[in-house]
């Protein structure tokens, strides 16, 4: 167990996590762009805790599934959630805000991302934003967003139409978000 220290204000301080907030890390993109990110905001990813603690973690680490503009957003989420103080209320507003704004192709990057890295909680902010963007569309809409081919004829896609035509009642126009 590692030993704690007392700070000067009496509370108990443990050096490993002392050493983890001071320590930074680089993460290098698939486009060559390097991030520098504190230790302990960087092990929120289990991916990269294990390269750490498997000490692979020397120098750079390269990220090679990852681009640098969605790097760029990973680090924010993981510097928010490594942040001191701030309340679980404030990440889960942060959480919410933070993938509000973002388009449907950035959200796949960062789903992909946060899967690549093993990050849960963005993980399943991500995929919980992209549901919540499904609701209601158009088979149309989800073919065409997700690069999905039919495999019906449009004879046999007609006939679905007919026999479950419940399915298609409520549904959005084929507007995008």
């Amino acid at each position: 167990m590692a030993r704690k220290n007392r700070n000067p204000v009496g509370k108990n301080v443990d050096p490993e996590a002392q050493k983890k907030k001071t320590r930074t890390l680089t993460l290098k993109s698939s486009d060559g762009q390097e991030f520098s990110i504190s230790e302990s905001a960087a092990v929120l990813s289990i991916a990269i805790e294990n390269m750490v603690e498997d000490d692979c973690a020397g120098g750079v680490i390269p990220l090679p599934l990852v681009d640098g503009g969605t790097l760029a957003r990973v680090i924010t989420y993981l510097n928010k959630h490594a942040e001191d103080g701030a309340s679980d209320e404030e990440k889960r507003k942060f959480d919410e805000e933070f993938v509000s704004g973002m388009e449907m192709g950035v959200l796949f990057d960062v789903v992909l991302a946060a899967n690549y890295l093993d990050i849960r909680g963005l993980l399943r902010e991500v995929r919980r934003r992209i549901a919540d963007r499904m609701k209601n569309k158009s088979v149309e809409w989800v073919r065409k967003t997700f690069h999905i081919e039919s495999d019906f004829t449009p004879e046999e896609e007609e006939q679905m139409k007919k026999e479950f035509a419940w399915a298609w009642e409520g549904v959005d126009s084929d507007v995008d978000d």
